[in-house]
């Protein structure tokens, strides 16, 4: 048997269901994996993952394998982790994975180093853990990593600051910022997903609600834009001028947090950046607030201010929620304990947006195993976007024309003019 750390080996049934269910969503992936079975690209190649350990992400994970790849998988979030699919992954796909739904974090680390100790000449992040471990551990490992994918935002930045320090030993593609990786996956998987987790965790009717959205990049365009299709009255809180403006002309309400504190019943962060809520917004927020965290990691929501602030705490007062009530008696409750709540508390994004982001994973993996590439933060060719959107297009039966040989020598020219 493979080496591998899950719950629980007598799950791989389910769990095979579930990945199957999913593999008929994601058609371009299909196609990606008819082509790395023929060519074998990753042949003998190690690889280690450290990614969402779901259905989806399973899918990508027999895709690598096909093409040759020996891979490591583990999880990048404790609370993501579907124990029927790694079960799965393990007996019935023979994928080495070291995941436990609702790890601690000594397990969690203790799983990265494992992932670095199987030598990866590739490695896969989300949220870059493994990158930043294996900078910071094992410094004379980073030589022989020809590329590594990060797939979220929260990563690439981290990335770009290693970077900027001349701290980054590698090649790294920022799968993240890809077209039709950030376009689909951000703005519909995320907005949807969000969505989804906040109502399996509450059962709340979003109708009249006032809820504030914290972060208007790509997911909160998403998920303010679902929010307000759905009756609510949206209130967006931003630092970036450009972005805000735009939320403004999009025709939501735009305002600092410290006023947004007072009017919502549901917060949701959505920045990647640190203790976006904190205690003078706990102490403005009205009895029974709900707040919820749909960046990566969970510190957007700085739950140390709110267990100060707090006379007593109801843990678990309902599944995925922690109540905690304060000196006055109001009540905040937070959900997935500030984890992703698209993950924690649904199936995160649906397959068929996985379909491109994983299908980009895999073609950049390619990519960096046959072509050398300096150390630093690389977009992803534009050859590996245009071959996936045209293959999706394909999938969902959606033809587009193509230029004439007069249009191209009009774009390429600059004689003719009006």
């Amino acid at each position: 048997m493979i080496k591998h750390d899950i719950k629980d080996a007598a799950l791989a049934p389910q769990g095979k269901k579930r990945i199957e269910w999913a593999d008929n969503d994601m058609p371009v992936l299909q196609k990606v994996r008819e082509k790395f079975e023929k060519e074998k690209p990753l042949l003998g190649k190690k690889m280690s993952a450290c990614l969402h350990v779901t259905a989806e992400t399973a899918n990508l994970a027999r895709t690598l394998k096909a093409g040759g790849a020996e891979l490591v998988l583990i999880a990048s979030n404790p609370l993501s982790t579907q124990d029927d699919v790694a079960a799965s992954l393990v007996h019935d796909y023979g994928i080495s994975v070291f995941a436990i739904r609702g790890e601690d974090n000594k397990t969690y680390y203790d799983h990265v180093r494992a992932a670095i100790e199987h030598d990866p000449v590739v490695t896969m992040d989300d949220g870059a853990d493994l990158v930043a471990t294996l900078h910071s551990e094992y410094p004379e490992k980073c030589a022989q990593v020809v590329g590594s994918m990060e797939e979220t935002t929260t990563g690439v930045i981290r990335l770009r600051a290693m970077h900027q320090d001349g701290a980054l030993k590698m090649p790294v593609f920022a799968v993240n910022d890809a077209q039709t990786k950030f376009l689909f996956d951000n703005r519909y998987g995320t907005g949807q997903s969000t969505v989804d987790g906040i109502i399996r965790a509450t059962d709340f009717l979003i109708a009249g609600k006032k809820v504030v959205v914290a972060g208007y990049g790509w997911c909160g365009r998403g998920f303010a834009t679902r929010m307000k299709g759905m009756g609510a009255n949206v209130i967006i809180t931003e630092v970036d001028p450009i972005k805000a403006l735009e939320a403004a002309m999009d025709g939501f309400r735009v305002m600092p947090m410290l006023e947004a504190a007072e009017e919502g019943d549901l917060f949701v962060t959505i920045t990647g950046d640190i203790h976006v809520l904190r205690k003078e917004h706990f102490e403005k927020m009205k009895d029974g607030a709900i707040v919820a965290n749909s960046g990566h990691f969970n510190v957007e929501i700085n739950i140390d201010d709110l267990e100060a602030l707090a006379t007593d705490k109801k843990a678990g007062i309902r599944e995925n929620v922690d109540q905690y009530i304060l000196k006055d008696g109001r009540r905040i409750n937070l959900l997935a304990q500030g984890r992703l709540i698209n993950l924690a508390a649904a199936e995160g994004h649906p397959a068929s947006v996985m379909d491109m982001s994983f299908a980009t994973q895999a073609l950049a993996t390619e990519y960096a195993i046959k072509n050398k590439t300096e150390n630093g933060v690389h977009p992803v060719p534009q050859e590996i976007e245009n071959w996936i959107a045209q293959a999706k297009l394909q999938s969902m039966h959606v033809a587009i024309d193509e230029l004439t040989e007069e249009q191209k020598q009009y774009l390429a020219s600059w004689e003719m003019g009006t």
